[in-house]
């Protein structure tokens, strides 16, 4: 299979690599150039500067270019891909290792054309294919604050990319496929809010780089339709009117709560949406949080089918999860499944619970569930780990009960199912 496996990536390469060389000289001119509006746009002027910490918090930038335990901005964070490993770089001014030699426009052009300084096309790991549509005022905003960081001598590691994808004509014909410059345009029908809460889910907030579907060559429709987060097992879910966790039919407040706090009546943030929400939404400032609650609940339908009935289960099956449940759940999220938020999330109704596949469900139930430490919500709940006590057949039970209870109606779920997730690391 691993053959097999490697012959399909080699076949997909080759596709890619056939346009490529078409791709060097025609990528060139479908990039694009807007001038500042003046020296004084990325001027180190405290408004500036305070304007680009908001917009960096808004990007979420700490979460990729920070190394655990290591200096902000400074970069070393490993992220994982299909094709390798990628390292964030060093986005302080020091001249050697960071940006201090990059001026207002070089840094424009990573963000918009996705092109370092030095002409390299840069990975869209860094996701240029959403902040692309940053506007010009923004970027410079951006390239004030971080030139006012303290610089850090902290050289980047090198990318450990597998062959051929550690290749740049590899990478252009990528971006003749999948990658078009493009600026933000407001729709006037639309209104002012929703046009903000658009302009960050789609360009600073990169919401698609995780809630959208990958093709084999890692390129996103952006369609917020959901996706298997590649590499480190977790799904984020359809954002669609109709997906897993549309957002249509909630109370406004409750999602502007969820962002704001990581908590909500109707669930709470756990896995990488908890570091988001620490890292970077709550510290947003009230009226984007309710621009991008407004966004997502007018995102269209995707016509997406219901849950798979759970009604097929055995009985012996639902029986044992039924029993599972009273002695390890039933305490916190009652006996009706309803819980009692914001501490215990009700699991009745729980679109969480019931996603296909089911893998968040089977790592929280694993490894625990830890939504994040916020000023809206200091002493977070966690829920505890019960893969110690639990075997695979075990949690394979108690979750098809869950998934099959008061309402819920998703497919059962199979212990090999949960083994699969049961060593995949949490980060």
């Amino acid at each position: 299979m691993k053959r097999l496996a490697l012959l399909a990536s080699l076949a997909a390469a080759a596709a890619v690599a056939a346009v490529a060389v078409a791709a060097v000289s025609i990528a060139w001119p479908r990039e694009e150039f807007i001038p500042a509006g003046s020296p004084a746009a990325w001027a180190a002027t405290p408004d500036n500067i305070a304007r680009g910490a908001y917009l960096a918090r808004a990007g979420d930038c700490v979460a990729c270019h920070t190394a655990r335990g290591g200096a902000e901005y400074a970069g070393g964070r490993a992220l994982d891909t299909p094709f390798g490993r990628l390292y964030g770089p060093n986005l302080t001014p020091d001249p050697e290792t960071g940006i201090g030699r990059w001026s207002a426009d070089d840094f424009w052009n990573a963000l918009h054309n996705g092109k370092s300084r030095d002409g390299r096309l840069l990975y869209p790991a860094f996701p240029y294919t959403n902040y692309t549509r940053v506007t010009r005022p923004d970027s410079d905003a951006l390239y004030a604050y971080f030139r006012s960081l303290a610089p850090q001598r902290q050289a980047n590691k090198p990318h450990e990319l597998d062959f051929p994808y550690d290749q740049q004509a590899m990478l252009a014909g990528w971006r003749l496929l999948y990658f078009k410059p493009a600026t933000f345009k407001p729709q006037a029908a639309r209104g002012q809010e929703w046009n903000r809460g658009a302009y960050l889910v789609e360009g600073l907030g990169h919401c698609s780089a995780c809630h959208s579907t990958r093709n084999r060559l890692g390129a996103t429709g952006d369609t917020l339709s959901g996706g298997l987060m590649p590499t480190i097992g977790w799904y984020a879910p359809s954002l669609t009117a109709s997906g897993e966790a549309g957002l249509g039919d909630w109370n406004k407040e409750h999602i502007v709560a969820l962002l704001q706090t990581g908590v909500s009546p109707r669930g709470s943030a756990t896995g990488p949406m908890a570091e988001v929400v620490a890292r970077s939404l709550q510290h947003l400032a009230r009226a984007d949080l309710e621009a991008m609650a407004t966004y997502l609940q007018a995102l269209p339908s995707t016509g997406a089918t219901p849950p798979d009935s759970g009604a097929h289960a055995p009985e012996p099956l639902l029986a044992e999860g039924r029993r599972l449940y009273a002695a390890h759940c039933a305490a916190c999220h009652g006996e009706d499944g309803k819980g009692k938020a914001p501490a215990y999330p009700p699991l009745a109704g729980n679109r969480a619970v019931t996603l296909t596949p089911a893998v968040n469900a089977i790592r929280t139930v694993l490894h625990g569930g830890f939504p994040p430490g916020t000023a809206g919500n200091p002493r977070p709940y966690g829920m505890p780990p019960f893969g110690h006590e639990l075997d695979d057949t075990q949690v394979a039970a108690l979750l098809t009960y869950v998934r099959a209870s008061w309402g819920n109606a998703a497919a059962p779920v199979a212990a090999p199912e949960v083994n699969r997730y049961r060593s995949v690391p949490l980060d």
